[in-house]
């Protein structure tokens, strides 16, 4: 027998909450449609390239006192790209809605991610094997995987699939990318008279996928919480040593929103956010004069220790340093093939080697870094040739970077305090965690949803849970189309339809709050201690969501 710990036990018995248009039966729904829609921005390019799927209306549901039988219908379920709490709810509260309308449904997992329609490979899943899973993070119930949905091959296989199992829907749980692709298989199907429809649902602990039907993607509440425990736990670690000053590189390449969350939970004296760096055009340099400058003011006031929050992905946000990044991809791709590079045994040739490529202000700023970080930019390239920017350790960099600029000011005598650094980087820790309640009930929430825009026929759309700060029987359950949330951006030399990212809003009332806030935090220790996520005890403190969803709805309400 397997051998579970208590807190499985409990968490297992959970009942996630549902809005209340769901549940009142899957069966009881009525469809309420809006207006037409258009995509964020190219909408020419966009209704071009989905003809079919283009335009449709956000929909929403409610419940209706009568109950209509539901056809028999097989379901396919992906999880696709990194793993976010509550990606199992999701598929409890698809499979669950699915059995409830109608025993004699099925839904089948393809296993691997995305590449498991392919190639066939899947599960059908039971009470038995869904009951082990419940309110667990975690993707293993059928894996994940990065293979993108896009080319015909693809679609062609994935259809000889579906027609094998008689799949009549198939949901794909995922990011930007991944409902991007769930938008391009959608219009294939539609396109081909296939009868098979694709839902998406929005997944991403990064929070950069929302706008103003998706007020928050799952994942994001419970990985920032675990991230603001963890955060907490050092702050508690430094106020009582007071000997070291904490710097803690934290998830989120592209957008700096775990980071902002991370940090308005915690209060942290220094946090950098990329979106601001890239709008002011900070230099590395300039970086490192602004928290050199925090640490020389604590360090006169009598505290040589502190905590400074840093997004993985900043070093791209650096002007020089995006410019001598994209410039290393060019010239890395033509040093693959040289011998002279790719036989030499000393790392201190190699870096001669890149300096003289590189232009004239790029090796500058290559020269420029740590021996480290030199070679973290000449190790293994991803997929597509690429810098693998989430493994160069920033953290180090500006721990490095800002000793030597306090040992300048030490000569000059105008800095006098003790300066020891940890570096730490938390990213794993929280993309597998127990969902909060508040992820348990909206992942499930979203995959009950999912099976509601199927049984009415929708396809091309992504399940939409709103009004999130509100009671879960107040949320607002129904459908956008992937469409609305596209535009048309550069990848790999082509222009390709993408979901748009969500960016951290330097005018948005989550970064004022760090602003308003930053100055007093720097020197004034205003540390919280947010502690372990809570799942039992007043709803105060377990069904409490982001600060960042409090802050956006309480100024959407005064818009209002």
């Amino acid at each position: 027998m397997e051998k579970l710990s208590p807190l499985q036990v409990e968490r297992l018995k959970y009942q996630p909450k549902l809005p209340a248009s769901l549940s009142n039966g899957i069966n009881s729904l009525e469809l309420v449609e809006g207006s037409a829609t258009q995509s964020v921005r190219d909408q020419e390019q966009i209704s071009e390239l989905f003809k079919n799927t283009y335009g449709k209306p956000v929909v929403t549901f409610k419940s209706t006192g009568s109950s209509s039988a539901s056809d028999v219908r097989n379901v396919g379920v992906i999880l696709s790209g990194g793993q976010a709490p509550g990606g199992h709810n999701v598929i409890a509260g698809l499979y669950d809605a699915l059995k409830s309308a109608n025993s004699q449904n099925k839904l089948y997992g393809f296993l691997g991610g995305p590449s498991g329609i392919i190639d066939g490979k899947y599960i059908e899943f039971t009470d038995e094997f869904m009951d082990k899973y419940r309110n667990t993070g975690g993707f293993d119930i059928i894996g994940s995987g990065r293979t993108k949905l896009e080319t015909e091959d693809q679609f062609q296989e994935s259809l000889k699939v579906c027609k094998k199992l008689n799949i009549s829907a198939v949901v794909i749980i995922g990011g930007d990318d991944s409902n991007t692709n769930a938008a391009l298989l959608a219009e294939w199907f539609v396109k081909n008279n296939t009868g098979i429809q694709v839902i998406g649902c929005p997944k991403t602990i990064d929070g950069d996928l929302k706008n103003e039907q998706i007020e928050i993607s799952f994942g994001f509440d419970t990985a920032t919480k675990t991230y603001a425990e963890l955060i907490g736990n050092i702050q508690r670690d430094a106020n009582s040593a007071k000997k070291y000053w904490h710097f803690i590189k934290i998830m989120g390449r592209s957008a700096s929103h775990v980071a902002l969350e991370a940090a308005l939970q915690t209060q942290p004296n220094i946090t950098l956010i990329s979106e601001e760096v890239e709008e002011k055009r900070m230099s590395l340099e300039s970086i490192v004069n602004y928290m050199t400058d925090i640490i020389v003011r604590r360090a006169n006031a009598g505290k040589n220790f502190g905590i400074a929050v840093v997004p993985e992905g900043l070093i791209e946000f650096i002007p020089e340093m995006k410019s001598m990044i994209s410039n290393l991809n060019d010239i890395m791709a033509e040093l693959e093939s040289d011998p002279l590079f790719v036989n030499s045994t000393s790392t201190r040739e190699k870096f001669d080697i890149v300096e003289k490529r590189l232009d004239e202000n790029n090796a500058k700023v290559y020269n420029s870094l740590p021996a480290l970080i030199k070679a973290q930019l000449l190790a293994d390239r991803d997929p597509h040739g690429n810098v693998q920017v989430s493994k160069i350790e920033t953290e180090k960099l500006l721990i490095e970077m800002i000793s030597t600029k306090l040992n300048e000011l030490k000569s000059e005598g105008s800095y006098s305090g003790k300066f020891s650094a940890q570096s730490h980087f938390f990213g794993y820790e929280g993309r597998c965690a127990f969902p909060s309640n508040f992820d348990a009930d909206y992942c499930y929430s979203l995959g009950y949803n999912a099976f509601a825009l199927i049984n009415f026929g929708m396809t091309g759309y992504l399940s939409s849970v709103r009004n999130l700060t509100a009671p879960a029987s107040e949320w607002v359950a129904g459908g956008i189309p992937l469409t609305m949330m596209m535009n048309m951006e550069k990848r790999h030399g082509e222009m390709k339809p993408v979901i748009q990212k969500a960016l951290v809003k330097l005018d948005g009332p989550v970064f004022k709050q760090l602003e308003e806030n930053r100055e007093d935090w720097a020197m004034n220790d205003r540390y919280l201690f947010p502690g372990a996520i809570q799942y039992f005890g007043p709803s105060s403190v377990c069904d409490i969501t982001t600060r960042t969803l409090q802050l956006e709805r309480a100024k959407q309400l005064i818009n209002a």
